[in-house]
């Protein structure tokens, strides 16, 4: 079985971050510049919630409210699933289901390495199977020739 660790490896990781006093229009601007749909808040560096769109759309659109005069701390999601490096991504998939989140921060002694989404997971799952499909096709042309 595949774990975060083997997924984070495979692949250049940058972790886009927002400071929870900046505003959710800057949050917005970072998330649409990085094409990514969820950002985690950091306060002197440690990991205090993640601000996602459906955060916005919920929490400012809905509501009424600015996202100029509205700050990340007032919308995030604070509440955080976490995982380690070495949780399996089966695991980190059946997380992401029953407590219907996108998006999982990667924490190493309290301190965040990397941060996944579900698409990463649902990829790395959907090439492994693929993977395990041609072997066992190749395998049974050989076991019949």
């Amino acid at each position: 079985m595949k774990t975060v660790q083997d997924l984070t490896k495979s692949r250049a990781s940058v972790i886009y971050t927002i400071n929870s006093s900046q505003t959710v229009y800057e949050a917005l601007l970072l998330m649409a510049k990085k094409n990514v749909g969820a950002l985690p808040v950091l306060e002197e560096k440690k990991l205090v919630g993640i601000i996602s769109e459906r955060d916005y759309a919920r929490k400012v659109i809905l509501k009424g409210a600015s996202s100029l005069d509205t700050s990340v701390k007032k919308i995030m999601t604070s509440q955080l699933i976490s995982v380690t490096p070495q949780a399996f991504l089966e695991e980190c998939l059946e997380l992401m289901n029953s407590y219907h989140i996108r998006h999982l921060p990667i924490l190493e002694d309290d301190e965040l390495v990397d941060f996944i989404s579900i698409g990463d997971l649902v990829n790395a799952i959907m090439t492994k199977k693929d993977s395990l499909i041609i072997e066992l096709t190749t395998d049974e042309s050989a076991a019949t020739s």
